[in-house]
């Protein structure tokens, strides 16, 4: 079976960098697939995503880095799509994304290994044990959040996690543990940002008469809710509907949401330029 890799790069704009890029692939055998690019011209970065099959991935990667990386002075990674990357789901009480994320895991929708749960509490563990993930409840507070968190990164390093998704985990997370996983942990916040942060969200929306809820999808950093954004959704409430009704709603979007920036970024379709993201749909 002919193997097939996905190509990200970014880099300073210049001039021919595509036909660098395309060129190198024909040399070397390759057939693309798929090929989407973007220059920014706020950054004046050059971003590109290309899906390809044909060759072997050492020769490939040691011969990208030195004639096409290296006279660009590129950002870049290749990724054969067979391979399933490892995730480690984090979670609260709220299990509405959790739930989501499993069924769609069992259900061979989503192209993952899960090999552990986290949880502060253990509202989860009947759900999680069902699905025949191992659950982790590692408690927390103020007092033990050192301990817990460098629990999290012990099993990050011994699973060899790649990705983490906090599905409604309520706790922030402390810079070490955010920039610890820079670039691999997605969040789901229950609106849209930047508006109605902390407690009840769906209440304060209610009180304030809001026509539109919805949620966010972002990188997680050390600044709370402020990591470059993947995807939203709205949706349109009207004033007859209780705050129960948008968050019943909200649930809803909060789970697609998060569910479609976790698709997005396993394709790696996903790419940062600086505080915000290019997303190759």
């Amino acid at each position: 079976m002919t193997t097939r890799y996905i190509l990200t790069l970014s880099c300073a704009d210049a001039r021919g960098i595509v036909a660098k890029v395309t060129g190198f692939l024909a040399a070397k055998g390759g057939f693309i697939l798929e090929s989407t690019q973007f220059g920014d011209p706020s950054t004046g970065r050059f971003f590109m995503r290309v899906q390809f099959e044909g060759g072997k991935e050492t020769e490939l990667k040691d011969t990208f880095a030195r004639e096409v990386a290296a006279p660009f002075a590129m950002e870049w990674a290749m990724y054969d799509t067979a391979r399933k990357p490892r995730l480690l789901i984090m979670v609260s009480k709220q299990l509405h994304c959790l739930n989501d994320l499993l069924h769609r895991y069992r259900s061979g929708l989503l192209p993952v290994v899960i090999p552990a749960v986290i949880s502060n509490h253990e509202d989860a563990r009947a759900l999680v044990e069902w699905h025949g993930v191992p659950f982790h409840h590692l408690p927390v507070d103020a007092a033990s959040k050192q301990a817990q968190e460098a629990r999290i990164l012990a099993l990050v390093e011994r699973e060899q996690i790649e990705v983490v998704v906090l599905a409604r985990y309520m706790q922030i997370l402390s810079p070490h543990l955010a920039g610890a996983l820079r670039g691999r942990a997605i969040n789901i916040h229950h609106s849209f940002l930047p508006s109605f942060k902390g407690a009840k969200p769906y209440h304060q929306a209610y009180a304030r008469g809001v026509k539109i809820i919805g949620a966010t999808a972002h990188y997680v950093t050390d600044d709370l809710d402020e990591g470059p954004i993947i995807e939203q959704e709205v949706e349109r409430v009207d004033h007859s509907q209780s705050p129960e009704d948008l968050a019943a709603i909200g649930h809803d979007i909060e789970a697609r949401v998060l569910a479609r920036a976790l698709k997005y970024h396993l394709e790696h379709r996903v790419l940062l330029n600086g505080v915000k993201t290019v997303v190759f749909r």
